[in-house]
C-alpha cells in the first residue's frame, strides 16, 4: 500500500498482525439529539458495491476472466483505506489467490443480482398481465350489461309499437292474433339489437381464458331470446374453445389459448442460510390476510369514491345539548359541526354544550328536521287528559266547611258524622285539615266534607280546601258577625268559582243576631236569598243539631243543579290533602279522588315522590279495596311522604313514575339552591341583599306531624322577620326528633321546635348531653309567641334620654389636686352625680361627657335642685368659661319587640 506522506517512496513494511479481506464499510460518526436536551454519538455505516481494478460494474456478466499473473508493474487498484493513518505503516499489495478470491466472489454476487432482477422482472410482467386481464373483464361485464340494458328496452319498445298497431288495425276483438304477429317482429329484430353484443366480445384481450355463460331470457309468449347469432351460447360455453365470426358469413375460427409468459418451475433460494430458513424450507409462503385485503380493497376502490347519499332524520334537541351528542344524532361528524360554529365566530371543544336555539340553527343548515323538546316533557299527558267516553256516572259532591276561627266549623261536621273530633284537638281548636263522608238521611246519597282550620295561619290550608271542593259551606257565629278569616273564606270561594252556602251558627245562644250577619256580608259582596240574592242560607246550631237537615237538604239541591258526573273506569287522579309519617305505618297520605278509581297495586306519583299502592283506609278506619271519585282515603305505599295539596296521578310504569319525580326533585332542590344563596337579579333584589347582609339570624330546627302544619308554621316564622333579625330554618320535616336533628343543632347551634311529636330515647340523650334545647308545643299560637319573643332578644335595645336640668358657670375656681371646678346655679330641674352632661358655648354644644363631681358648699352630694349653688367637674375635661351652660340629661334603655 502506498504511504500518504511520501507516495513516490515504495516499502513494504511486515503488518502487526495477520492480513484479512476488509468489509465494504465507510464509517463515521453522527450526534443524535433526544428530549431533555440528552444527545449520544453514534457510528454510521455506508457498505459501498465491489469493484476490481476500478472498472465500473458490467450490466450482465457471462464469464469472468481469470486475472493475468501480476507483472514486474502491477495494474493500478483501488486503495485501501489506512487501518492507522498515524502510525505510518504500509500494507503490501494482494497476492494472487486474494485477487481470484475476491473476483470469484464479485462474480457471484452479479450473477445472482441478475437473477433477481430477472425474477422482479417476471414478476412485474405476470402482475401486469393479471391486471390487464382483469381490467378486460370488468370493461367486458359493462359492456354486456349495458348491452343487455339496451336490447331489453328495445324488445318493449317494439312490443309497445306492435301493440298499438294491431289495436289501430284489428280493433280490441282481435287482440290475441295482433299479439301473435307482433312476436316475430320482435323475434325479427332481435339480430339486430343484439349486433352490438358481438363487439365487445371480439375485443376481448388474448389473456382472458375464461368467459360466463350467456343468460337465456324467454318472453312470455315466445321462445328464447338468444344473445347474438355470432357468439356460440350455451352452458358448456367453458368447455371447448369459444368459436367467434368475423362477420356475416364468415368461417368460426377458435381462440387460440395465450401461451405462458413464464414456466412455472422452484425458485432459487434467497438470502443467508440460517436456523430459522433451514427448519422453514419446505413450508410453502401463502399470501398474507393484509395484502388480500389491499387487493380486495383496490378492485374495489371505484365504488368508495362514490358519493353517498344523505340521511335525512329527525333530530330532537333538549334545552342543552353537547356538540358530541348532536352530532351522534344528526349522523354527521362532530369536526363539521365545530366547523360550522367557528364559522359563526365561536370557538368550541367537542364537550361544550350549547343551547337548542344554536343547535337548531347547525340541525336545520346541515338538512335535518328539528323537534324542540324540554325537561318539563316528562310531564305532559299526566293530568287532565280529555275524557270521550259516555260511560259516566254520577259522584259525590265535595263540601269544604270554612270560616273564622271558633265558630263552629268542626262542632257543625261533628253533629252531622255524630263523632267528636273537637275533643282530640289540643285546645279545642282544629289545626288539621281532616276529609269525611256524611250519608244524607233524606236522599240516601253520601258528601264529602272537608274541614279547614280557621286560624290565620293556616290560609293555605284554605285555599288547598277551596281548590278540590264543588260546594263552600261558610260557617258565621251569630254571635260573633262577619270576622278576618270569614272573609278570607269568601275570597277563596270567588278565587275557586264554586257557589257558596252560608250556615249561620249558634242560633241558640241569648245574644245571637242573625240578621247581623246577613247585613254584614253584603259588604262582602254575599246577598243571601232573603235579601233578594242567590246566595243560600241556613240558620243551625250545631250544639242542639237544629237545622242540620235542612242543611243537607240544601247541598244535596245545590248537587243536583251542577250533575256532577265523572267516568269512574279511568285511571285515578286526585289531591293530596295532608300527609303525615307515621312510625308504625310508614308515609300516609290523604288523598280526595277526584276522577277514575284508586285501587291496590296502582303505581302512583305525587309531587317528587312516587309509590305503589299497599292500602287504602277510609275515614272510619275501614280498608277499602278500592276508592271511587270524592272518596277520601289514607294511602300507604308512598316512598316518602309527599307535600299537602299535591296532585296524585297513577302511571302506567314504574319507569315513567321514577323520570316524572326525578324531574320533580330537580327543580325542587334547584329552587331551595336558588333561594339560599340568592342569585343576583335585578336591581332590587340585589340591594334588597345589601340591606339585609347584616341580619341576625335565630337558627332552628323545627319537626311536625303533617305537612300542612308544618307549612302553617313555617309561614308564621316567616312572617316574623324584619330587617334586622330572622328565623333561619336549617331544617323542617315531618316525623319524630331523631338524633340526626340534634347532631344539625349542635353543629350551627340551633334550637329544636317539636309541633306534636317527641324525640326519641337516643336524641333526648344526645340532646341533653350536648346542650341543646328542644321545645315541645301543640298550639301554633304558642310556637310562635315563644320564637317572637326569643328573636326579639336579639334586637338592638333603644337609648332614649331623659333631660334632668340645666345650670349656669358663674365663675371658674383652680383647684390643686382637683382642676378646674365651675361654680354654677341650676336654673331648673336638678343636676344628678354621674348623669350625662353637655357643654353649650354660644347654643354650640363643644364636649359630652359625665359630671365627676358634684358638690355644694365643701360636701359631696348626690343631687342639687333648682335655684341652688353647686360646684361641677367634668370627666378629663377642663375648657369651661363663664357663661357657659351645663345640660344635664340621663340616657336609658329600652328593650324592643318584634
Amino acid at each position: 500500500m502506498v504511504d500518504t506522506k511520501t507516495p513516490d517512496d515504495k516499502k513494504l513494511s511486515v503488518p502487526s498482525k495477520t492480513l484479512s479481506l476488509k468489509p465494504r464499510v465507510e464509517t463515521g460518526t453522527v450526534r443524535q439529539s433526544f428530549s431533555h436536551g440528552r444527545s449520544k454519538q453514534v457510528v454510521v455505516e455506508k457498505r459501498g458495491k465491489r469493484r476490481i481494478d476500478g472498472s465500473p460494474e458490467p450490466q450482465a456478466p457471462t464469464v469472468v476472466a481469470k486475472p493475468a499473473p501480476v507483472a514486474s508493474t502491477p495494474a493500478p487498484s483501488r486503495p485501501a483505506p489506512p487501518r492507522n493513518a498515524g502510525s505510518g505503516v504500509v500494507l503490501r499489495t494482494l497476492t494472487e489467490d486474494e485477487r481470484s478470491a475476491r473476483a470469484s466472489a464479485l462474480a457471484d454476487a452479479k450473477v445472482r443480482e441478475v437473477e433477481e432482477r430477472r425474477q422482479a422482472e417476471e414478476e412485474a410482467q405476470r402482475r401486469a398481465v393479471r391486471e390487464a386481464a382483469e381490467r378486460a373483464e370488468r370493461e367486458a361485464a359493462e359492456s354486456r350489461r349495458k348491452a343487455e340494458e339496451e336490447r331489453h328496452r328495445h324488445e318493449d319498445e317494439a312490443k309497445r309499437k306492435a301493440e298499438t298497431e294491431a289495436k289501430k288495425r284489428f280493433g280490441e276483438g282481435e287482440q290475441p292474433a295482433a299479439a301473435a304477429g307482433a312476436r316475430p317482429a320482435a323475434a325479427a329484430s332481435a339480430p339486430a339489437t343484439s349486433a352490438p353484443r358481438s363487439a365487445p366480445s371480439t375485443t376481448r384481450p388474448a389473456a382472458t381464458t375464461t368467459a360466463r355463460p350467456a343468460t337465456t331470457t324467454s318472453r312470455p309468449g315466445g321462445g328464447p331470446l338468444g344473445r347474438a347469432p355470432a357468439v356460440a351460447a350455451g352452458p358448456d360455453e367453458d368447455d371447448g374453445p369459444r368459436q367467434i365470426r368475423r362477420g356475416p358469413g364468415g368461417a368460426a375460427r377458435p381462440v387460440v389459448a395465450p401461451k405462458p409468459t413464464h414456466k412455472p418451475g422452484p425458485q432459487k433460494e434467497r438470502g443467508r442460510l440460517t436456523v430459522v430458513t433451514a427448519l422453514n424450507a419446505d413450508e410453502v409462503r401463502e399470501r398474507s390476510i393484509a395484502s388480500f385485503r389491499r387487493r380486495t380493497q383496490r378492485l374495489k376502490g371505484h365504488a368508495s369514491n362514490e358519493p353517498k347519499e344523505k340521511l335525512i332524520r329527525e333530530v330532537t334537541i333538549p334545552e342543552a345539548i353537547t356538540i358530541q351528542e348532536l352530532a351522534n344524532r344528526m349522523s354527521e361528524r362532530a369536526v363539521d359541526v365545530i366547523r360550522m360554529l367557528m364559522k359563526q365566530g365561536a370557538m368550541h371543544k367537542i364537550t361544550d354544550v350549547i343551547d337548542a336555539d344554536t343547535a337548531q340553527l347547525i340541525a336545520e343548515e346541515l338538512g335535518h328536521t328539528v323537534k324542540r323538546v324540554a325537561a318539563s316533557d316528562v310531564e305532559e299527558g299526566l293530568f287532565d287528559q280529555v275524557d270521550d267516553s259516555t260511560d259516566t256516572e254520577t259522584r259525590s259532591p265535595v263540601v269544604t266547611v270554612m270560616g273564622h276561627v271558633d265558630h263552629g266549623k268542626t262542632s257543625l261536621l261533628d253533629a252531622l258524622r255524630h263523632a267528636n273530633v273537637v275533643s282530640g284537638e289540643a285546645g279545642g281548636i282544629t289545626q288539621h285539615i281532616g276529609a269525611y263522608q256524611v250519608l244524607s238521611p233524606e236522599s240516601g246519597k253520601k258528601i264529602t266534607f272537608i274541614d279547614t282550620p280557621g286560624h290565620a295561619a293556616f290560609t293555605a290550608m284554605r285555599a288547598r280546601g277551596a281548590k278540590v271542593t264543588d260546594i263552600v259551606v261558610l260557617v258565621v257565629a251569630a254571635d260573633d258577625g262577619v270576622m278576618p278569616q270569614t272573609v278570607e273564606a269568601i275570597n277563596h270561594a270567588k278565587a275557586a268559582r264554586v257557589p257558596i252556602i252560608v250556615a249561620i251558627n249558634k242560633i241558640d245562644k241569648p245574644d245571637a243576631k242573625p240578621e247581623r250577619v246577613r247585613t254584614e256580608l253584603l259588604q262582602h259582596e254575599v246577598q243571601v236569598e232573603s235579601f233578594g240574592g242567590e246566595v243560600v242560607d241556613v240558620e243551625v246550631s250545631a250544639k242542639n243539631k237544629t237545622n242540620l237537615d235542612k242543611l243537607l237538604e240544601m247541598i244535596a239541591l245545590q248537587a243536583d243543579i251542577l250533575d256532577l258526573k265523572t267516568n269512574s273506569e279511568r285511571p285515578a287522579e286526585g289531591t293530596v290533602i295532608e300527609a303525615k309519617l307515621d312510625r308504625g305505618r310508614g308515609p300516609v297520605a290523604t288523598v280526595l279522588v277526584q276522577r277514575g278509581t284508586l285501587r291496590v297495586g296502582d303505581i302512583i306519583v305525587a309531587g317528587a315522590e312516587m309509590g305503589r299502592v299497599r292500602a287504602r283506609i277510609s275515614d272510619q278506619g275501614e280498608t277499602v279495596q278500592e276508592a271511587g271519585p270524592s272518596v277520601p282515603v289514607e294511602v300507604l305505599g308512598f316512598n316518602g311522604p309527599p307535600e299537602a295539596g299535591d296532585r296524585l296521578a297513577v302511571v302506567e310504569n314504574e319507569a315513567r313514575a321514577r323520570q316524572v319525580t326525578s324531574y320533580r326533585a330537580h327543580q325542587k332542590r334547584e329552587n331551595a339552591a336558588a333561594s339560599i344563596s340568592g342569585m343576583r337579579g335585578s336591581l332590587e333584589q340585589m340591594m334588597s341583599q345589601l340591606k339585609t347582609a347584616g341580619r341576625k339570624e335565630f337558627p332552628l330546627i323545627i319537626k311536625a306531624d303533617v305537612q300542612g302544619s308544618l307549612e302553617a308554621i313555617l309561614g308564621s316564622l316567616e312572617k316574623l322577620g324584619t330587617d334586622e333579625v330572622a328565623a333561619r330554618i336549617l331544617h323542617a320535616g315531618v316525623g319524630g326528633i331523631s338524633e340526626s336533628d340534634v347532631t344539625l343543632a349542635e353543629g350551627f347551634n340551633a334550637a329544636i321546635i317539636g309541633f306534636s311529636v317527641r324525640a326519641n330515647k337516643e336524641a333526648a340523650a344526645a340532646a341533653k348531653r350536648n346542650g341543646i334545647e328542644i321545645r315541645y308545643y301543640n298550639i301554633i299560637y304558642d310556637l310562635v309567641d315563644d320564637v317572637k319573643k326569643a328573636m326579639s332578644g336579639l334586637l338592638a335595645p333603644t337609648l332614649r334620654e331623659t333631660m334632668l336640668g340645666n345650670a349656669s358657670i358663674l365663675e371658674i375656681f383652680n383647684i390643686s389636686k382637683v382642676g378646674k371646678v365651675a361654680g354654677c346655679r341650676v336654673t331648673d330641674g336638678t343636676v344628678e352625680r354621674g348623669a350625662n352632661v353637655r357643654l353649650i358655648r354660644d347654643n354650640v354644644v363643644v364636649h359630652e361627657g359625665k359630671l365627676s363631681t358634684l358638690k355644694r358648699f365643701k360636701d359631696e352630694v348626690k343631687e342639687v335642685q333648682a335655684g341652688q349653688e353647686c360646684g361641677m367637674a367634668f370627666e378629663n375635661y377642663h375648657d369651661m368659661r363663664a357663661g357657659d351652660v351645663i345640660e344635664c340629661y340621663r340616657v336609658e334603655t329600652i328593650q324592643r319587640s318584634l
